[in-house]
């Protein structure tokens, strides 16, 4: 095994996880700018781990291949050794920030319910529970090692940082709906579509094309309409937790979210006309909300100095997840 206190990855490999960041993580790339150099080399090792994982269940050709893959790299991660380059960095990684390995082994039991496989119904999310639990386990946990790659382990801090994964994630589910129902997948819970899932069928897929039929559309909009206000109470609280981040860390962290939070904005904008183009934020818009939101922060005393305590009904369904409010 390699060793902890001698480990560094080769000018190779980072490179190689800039690249990653670069042409799969644009909002991240855009924000890692106003990290120092220390923390952005680390956060830059955190993401390539995490796009890894995620795309080992996104694009493996052959499920059950990608089944034993991610099972594997859990009991890695447990052993504490791997011959995988990015599994064995990021076990690295993770001992030199001091995140515990339940954390990302709850990142990968997220992605593996994501897998399409014969003993596994598809992915058909019933309450709201399910899906902030979801929400959890594929970004609230980004947040966390997150916070801990950026040297800040206040339990209240973490609070605030799960919030942050937990409001993207439901961005990107509202953003990728038609993506998702092409994967068979929906994340919407049916608690408030009020579907059945026979009719979720038939909104989804008819010869694997997206169906939104006029009866149905509605109540889809309706839905991605309240999962994008339930995002902004989460935006709204990791915006909160922001001050427990050293200033760089918090500036970088605030853009990242302000770009993420108006994908929200322009799906709203867009009145959901075009559900199958994938929405996202030009660059010249980004310009503009990094100056505002920075301008605005300067002025803003929560910004500066933390004033409140985290708001525990955001986790009441999620409470017995690690590092969550109970």
């Amino acid at each position: 095994m390699t060793n902890q206190s001698s480990y560094l990855p080769s000018a190779e490999y980072t490179k190689a996880s800039n690249e990653v960041l670069f042409n799969q993580g644009k909002t991240f790339y855009w924000a890692k700018f106003f990290l120092s150099k220390q923390a952005a080399h680390k956060a830059t090792r955190l993401y390539r781990f995490c796009r890894y994982i995620d795309d080992l269940a996104d694009e493996a050709e052959d499920q059950e291949q990608a089944l034993i893959d991610l099972n594997l790299i859990k009991a890695e991660l447990i052993s504490g050794d791997s011959a995988d380059a990015i599994v064995l960095d990021a076990i690295n990684l993770f001992k030199e920030c001091t995140i515990p390995v339940a954390v990302p082994i709850a990142l990968i039991d997220g992605v593996l319910a994501d897998l399409t496989l014969p003993t596994q119904e598809p992915v058909r999310l019933k309450t709201e529970a399910a899906l902030l639990e979801y929400c959890y386990q594929v970004a609230g946990t980004v947040g966390i090692m997150m916070c801990k790659v950026l040297n800040v382990h206040d339990p209240n801090a973490l609070y605030h940082a799960i919030d942050l994964g937990v409001g993207m994630q439901l961005t990107n589910i509202c953003r990728d709906v038609h993506a998702d129902a092409l994967l068979n997948r929906v994340y919407l819970p049916q608690s408030l579509l009020g579907l059945t899932i026979a009719q979720l069928e038939t909104v989804i897929t008819s010869n694997n094309k997206p169906l939104f039929n006029a009866d149905h559309r509605e109540k889809v909009i309706q839905t991605i309409t309240t999962l994008l206000k339930q995002a902004n109470d989460y935006y709204a609280s990791a915006y909160a937790g922001l001050a427990y981040l050293p200033f760089r860390s918090r500036v970088s962290i605030l853009i990242a979210a302000k770009l993420y939070q108006h994908i929200g904005v322009e799906i709203e904008r867009q009145q959901f006309i075009n559900m199958h183009k994938k929405v996202y934020v030009p660059m010249p818009t980004k310009l503009m909300l990094t100056i505002s939101a920075c301008t605005k922060a300067i002025f803003d005393a929560q910004f500066w100095r933390y004033h409140t305590t985290h708001n525990a009904k955001l986790h009441r369904l999620m409470t017995r997840l690690p590092f969550c409010h109970a």
